[in-house]
This record gives structure tokens, C-alpha cells and sequence, in this order.
């Protein structure tokens, strides 16, 4: 019988233990988006200039709505591009 120290892993056993996603807004207290932080809104950007998913960034429902309206408006002012080449 092996013991524990002789058993080599394939993948690591740490891969199906993730650490649950949370809303950075209810976390921090955070109640309004400031769509001229364009900073700030670069972090719910992928490199293309989508939204990213709030799968991905972990947001409630409610605070991916105040997100999506933040960076809309923060494009229309032309603080954010529409579309673009790399920018991160």
C-alpha cells in the first residue's frame, strides 16, 4: 500500500477547489458608480472593450445593471472607447 508521500498527482488536487466569486460592490459598500472613473471601469473591460460577463467578475445582478450603465455612458462622452485593439 502507498502512503501518502508516494502518491504523485497528475494535476494538482488544488484545481476543483475555487474560491467562491463576490460582488466587490456589497463587499466594500460601494452604492454608486461614477461613470467618469474610467480607471475603475477598465476592470469590467476585456481587451477588446466588452463587458465582461458577471460570471466572470463575480458582480450581483444589480450591481452588473449600474456597471453596464456606467460604462454606456462613459463611452458616449468618449472617456471609453467602443471597440479597440489591445487596451489593457
Amino acid at each position: 500500500m502507498a502512503s501518502k508521500n508516494d502518491i504523485k498527482f497528475l494535476t494538482s488536487p488544488m484545481i476543483g477547489n475555487e474560491t467562491k466569486k463576490y460582488c466587490r460592490f456589497k463587499k466594500h459598500k460601494i452604492r454608486y458608480i461614477d461613470y467618469k472613473d474610467e480607471q475603475f471601469l477598465m476592470k469590467f473591460l476585456n481587451e477588446q472593450g466588452k463587458i465582461l460577463p458577471r460570471r466572470n467578475t463575480g458582480n450581483s445582478l444589480k450591481y452588473q445593471r449600474r456597471v453596464a450603465q456606467a460604462i454606456k455612458r462613459a463611452r458616449h462622452i468618449a472617456l471609453l472607447p467602443y471597440v479597440t485593439d489591445l487596451l489593457k
